[in-house]
């Protein structure tokens, strides 16, 4: 009675039970009440400690990078993961962040909601695949350890042969081996920064000028490359005059990529542009966007 009781079975049997019956019940009724309590506790602990809400907010993010294509996947947001992200956010790029330090990650979510971020190791290829690597169009791997960049850049290569990927070196020697690894281009910050601390000693008023037009303070200048496929019929193995004429909206030709991929600089106005060749232009955002429309 005492066991039925607290079990909240009820206060009789259905019919009289003998003493092995009641033996049995009563085991019965006791193992049933600890499995319920012991789910119970689980269950409670998994909603107070917050894993319903990682849960969902995992599967949130799954449907957004499904629903993304042309994306950018960013391994590592550290400093040069940050600056990326800021860069490719000012030019619409959408992108997907991999990073493997939650603490990191859940200081950032609080500040950027709507940063798209994976929480996990990009040398798996699993995640590469969670991030959409299927549908992306570049990677860009900015980890500081220039070991784990070489190995993304090897899985990375292996699942997408035609995947743009740009790799961070933090030592010179590693250059060659990333490359070798896959890596379409090699940035060394270090080294950038160097020659940009240099360069403003040297010509500092042109690399103020610049700096200020790429600062939030000044007015943000896009760089395009126009392929030939995208110019219209009518000015397609055109002068280069005239295809910078058409329906002008202010951009200026800084250069062209010729069928042999060289690039020339300030091309002369009568250059033929013919298949397979692209015209590098430059201008503000509003420009781009104007002459992208006239293309279309």
């Amino acid at each position: 009675m005492t066991t039925i009781t607290i079990t909240t079975t009820g206060f009789e049997e259905v019919r009289p039970l003998s003493d092995a019956g009641k033996v049995f019940t009563t085991i019965l009724l006791i193992a049933s009440w600890s499995s319920f309590a012991f789910a119970l506790t689980r269950i409670t602990q998994f909603v107070t400690s917050g894993e319903i809400n990682k849960y969902f907010k995992t599967r949130r993010t799954m449907k957004t990078i499904d629903k993304l294509h042309g994306h950018v996947i960013i391994c590592g947001y550290g400093r040069n993961g940050q600056q990326a992200c800021h860069t490719l956010k000012i030019h619409n790029v959408p992108f997907v962040v991999v990073e493997r330090n939650e603490e990191r990650m859940e200081r950032v979510s609080n500040d950027s909601p709507s940063l798209i971020f994976l929480l996990g190791d990009a040398t798996e290829d699993e995640v590469l695949h969670r991030a959409g690597i299927d549908k992306a169009r570049a990677l860009i791997t900015a980890l500081p350890d220039d070991a784990d960049n070489v190995f993304i850049v090897l899985s990375a290569r292996s699942l997408r042969e035609d995947i743009q990927i740009i790799s961070r070196a933090s030592d010179h020697s590693s250059v060659s081996k990333l490359r070798k690894a896959g890596a379409d281009n090699v940035i060394m910050p270090d080294r950038i920064g160097g020659i940009h601390m240099a360069t403003l000693v040297s010509k500092p008023d042109v690399i103020e000028f610049i700096d200020f037009l790429s600062s939030e303070d000044g007015e943000p200048i896009h760089i395009e490359s126009v392929d030939y496929t995208d110019l219209p019929s009518e000015i397609k193995d055109k002068k280069l005059s005239e295809v910078m004429q058409w329906k002008k909206t202010g951009v200026n030709c800084i250069g062209i990529k010729d069928k042999e991929g060289k690039f020339l600089i300030n091309p002369p106005d009568d250059t033929i542009i013919e298949r397979h060749m692209k015209v590098i232009v430059l201008g503000t955002k509003w420009q781009i966007d104007a002459m992208k429309g006239n293309l279309k």
